[in-house]
């Protein structure tokens, strides 16, 4: 590329792969909330709970935490995940959906993705079931549902107990139930800045076992049997409460749930935009040597997290390289993931290699996610696709 023409292309505003959709309401809520002297776990934190619960419907509780990972965390304990016991999880996410296994004691299984939608492979868990699994943790990537009725069915076979990863999945819908409501044990869903909607660092955890969101309440802040919010807020003495475990530091504040219900109400628009932004990218880069990300299908929608695409052997250039050249233009993208299996504490904790993994492998080695968030205008992404277009064609 020419140097005047790199000049001219990087004066050019800087596009993210990400970018989180604030406006005024959100700012306005934690001001709110800032002036009314609560802005540790209390009043916001309930509403966000309860108004979270009412989106979902189908009779689910809630229990906001501090982030998705430690939802998983507290979701392994709440079902009795300890030491000897194995949890089956893929190698194609990010390492919280692993390195949470390794907090109970317990030791992660990893296995290959499905080559079209890049989710866990059904078969791949099924062969990978051994007399100490207890449970499956399937993570729907890139915010397109996981095969559940294939993972409910093992499930349900096996005896084992199955957590959602659906850190990239709100408002995710498979077969036309929103995932949260499905009949697995446990969801997680995660609302750090890159997501779907975001409470700056946070998640949530769902269930439909009172027991279940009973024992996440009491571990999610030290254990205390008594809600610390309604000892607070209580007009009469309450200051007596008991550890009954030994808890952790989980809670989600009202400063970041004030967000969270701002976001929450912005929700399905922020998914039109997101499911718009990807037909355009789906339309304007067919015929280019890329394999684009599958869609839904059979009543189930896609949340559009990530926008991942892989390039075709007879591209022009690698992976790296059309990064490298999209970032002297200003366009910013990532990797979604480098395998878990090329990691160096699980490859070399687990004794792991990129043979048996070869759809992950496959897919690692020509991947990118191209930028995607409710906040970008036509024309921001139409630069990213004339771009894309011009290095590929």
């Amino acid at each position: 590329m020419p140097e005047d023409s790199i000049k001219l292309a990087t004066a050019q505003p800087y596009l993210p792969f990400a970018l989180p959709d604030i406006g005024e309401e959100e700012i306005a809520a934690v001001v709110e909330c800032m002036r009314s002297g609560w802005v540790t776990t209390g009043p916001k934190t309930r509403q966000f709970e309860q108004e979270f619960a009412a989106y979902l419907g189908g009779q689910v509780e809630t229990v906001s935490v501090n982030s998705a990972t430690a939802g998983l965390h507290l979701a392994l304990e709440a079902l009795g995940i300890g030491p000897g016991d194995e949890v089956i999880v893929p190698t194609l996410t990010f390492t919280a959906t692993a390195e949470v296994v390794r907090y109970m004691g317990a030791q992660p299984v990893f296995v290959d993705a499905n080559p079209d939608t890049l989710n866990l492979d059904v078969a791949a868990v099924e062969a990978a079931i051994g007399p100490r699994t207890r449970a499956i943790i399937p993570v729907h990537y890139a915010g397109l549902a996981c095969d559940m009725d294939g993972i409910l069915a093992l499930a349900r076979g096996y005896g084992l107990r199955v957590i959602e990863d659906a850190a990239h999945a709100f408002p995710t819908r498979y077969k036309g139930r929103l995932v949260g409501t499905l009949d697995s044990d446990i969801t997680v869903f995660s609302f750090y800045a890159n997501k779907t909607m975001t409470t700056g660092e946070g998640g949530m955890v769902v269930t439909r076992d009172p027991a279940l969101a009973a024992r996440i309440r009491i571990m999610r802040i030290h254990g205390i049997s008594q809600d610390a919010f309604a000892r607070y807020t209580s007009r009469s003495p309450a200051w007596f409460y008991e550890v009954v475990a030994a808890g952790f530091k989980y809670n989600l504040t009202d400063l970041a749930s004030a967000i969270g219900i701002a976001q929450l109400h912005k929700i399905d628009r922020f998914l039109q935009r997101r499911q718009y932004l990807a037909s355009r990218y789906d339309s304007a880069l067919a015929g280019l040597p890329l394999r684009l990300p599958a869609g839904a299908s059979g009543g189930s929608t896609h949340a559009w997290h990530l926008y991942v695409v892989r390039l075709h052997n007879e591209a022009s250039m690698g992976r790296d390289e059309l990064i490298g050249k999209l970032s002297e233009r200003g366009i910013g993208t990532s990797v979604h993931f480098i395998p878990l299996h090329r990691q160096p504490i699980w490859r070399d904790s687990c004794r792991l290699s990129p043979e048996q993994f070869p759809v992950a492998e496959r897919a690692y080695q020509s991947m990118l996610t191209l930028p995607l968030y409710s906040k970008m205008s036509d024309a921001d992404q139409q630069r990213i696709i004339d771009n894309v277009r011009e290095l590929l064609s």
